[in-house]
């Protein structure tokens, strides 16, 4: 008996080439990108001659006054922000390093206190206020 066998192409497709092109983007993106923390929210900030830099946290609250509060990008008053920050999961909170709380210059001590005071009720850590250095100004 005699068999015949057919030939079949085989057709590989290298990816290296695409993969090392489209890494190359992803880092030319991450090195040429700026990142503006809050874009529509003015606030100045109270000096401070010893200031510290902080790793920057997804958690950002910006004290504008008491009926204007920022949770990042998302407006609450005062009571409805003590229910934001009681939504957040255990696991969420362990994963937060910090919370960085920035207030304006204007801004009452005692509405400072009262967010920090929403923050330890609902068990956040590693709480940093912000302020800007003497030679911003």
């Amino acid at each position: 008996m005699f068999f015949k066998r057919r030939l079949t192409t085989s057709v590989k497709a290298d990816m290296v080439p695409m993969i090392d092109v489209v890494f190359q983007l992803v880092i030319f993106f991450m090195v040429s990108s700026t990142f503006i923390q809050t874009p529509g929210i003015s606030i100045v900030l109270p000096e401070s001659s010893t200031t510290e830099s902080v790793t920057m946290t997804r958690m950002v609250i910006t004290v504008v006054s008491e009926d204007e509060l920022y949770l990042n990008k998302d407006v609450y008053n005062l009571s409805g922000i003590g229910t934001a920050l009681a939504e957040f999961s255990d696991e969420e909170k362990q994963e937060l390093s910090a919370v960085i709380i920035e207030g304006d210059q204007e801004v009452s001590y005692e509405l400072l206190v009262k967010v920090l005071d929403l923050l330890r009720i609902n068990r956040f850590k590693g709480v940093n206020l912000r302020m800007r250095t003497a030679e911003e100004t």
